[in-house]
């Protein structure tokens, strides 16, 4: 991502985590979703995708947004948000340093604990406009992390990979909207839209994925 490089720091990863920084860096957007950012407009944002070294192994670091909010309410997601003034332009440094902001605000984490080694090409949430740019992050120094504002964030939890890879995980999920996507049954959680879209991805594109039914469909 031009612009963003000084704060790219590629090497120093565990092995297992080689793949994914490899496919970061040669997937094209067509890959990733079929909702690409249109050519003007949209709302400039950004989620950090933080790979940890968790109890049981490799994992990444999710949200549950409060349940009493209107938009999206009890739903797991990478922590994130829309970009502030204070982060710098959305075509360089801005998304990197709002996906850091944002996981402090809502987890409580250190951001100098964490190496950003990777973006993804920016997406697009037609539903809420959001031109969304996922940050891939190693998580080399931990911290204890919890909600901060209870008001905004229900939970924050560790999923290892050997989960999100288990076919008896995943399924493809029906909107009432009429829209499928991937979705995995989680910790206890039912991870949907675009964070499983990203996740289900990455593990793709990445080698990670195992062979799962995916004529298997739930129904929100």
């Amino acid at each position: 991502m031009t612009g963003a490089a000084e704060l790219i720091e590629r090497d120093g990863l565990p092995q297992w985590l080689l793949p994914v920084r490899e496919a970061a860096e040669t997937v094209r957007p067509e890959q990733l979703s079929r909702f690409l950012p249109p050519a003007r407009g949209g709302r400039a944002s950004a989620v950090l995708v933080l790979f940890g070294d968790g109890p049981s192994g490799p994992d990444l670091l999710l949200i549950e947004r409060a349940r009493a909010l209107r938009s999206h309410g009890g739903q797991p997601s990478f922590p994130g948000g829309a970009l502030d003034p204070e982060d710098g332009d959305p075509a360089g440094v801005g998304p990197v340093a709002a996906a850091l902001r944002e996981a402090e605000e809502e987890t409580g984490l250190d951001p100098s604990g964490v190496q950003v080694f990777a973006t993804l090409p920016a997406l697009y949430i037609p539903i809420s406009d959001f031109v969304v740019t996922p940050v891939l992050g190693w998580w080399r120094r931990e911290t204890p992390v919890a909600p901060v504002d209870p008001a905004e964030t229900g939970a924050v939890f560790r999923v290892p990979l050997t989960e999100l890879t288990d076919p008896a995980n995943r399924a493809r999920l029906r909107h009432p909207s009429g829209h499928v996507g991937p979705a995995f049954e989680v910790a206890g959680r039912l991870v949907w839209g675009f964070t499983a879209g990203v996740i289900d991805r990455v593990l793709h594109y990445s080698g990670l994925e195992r062979e799962w039914d995916a004529s298997r469909t739930l129904s929100l």
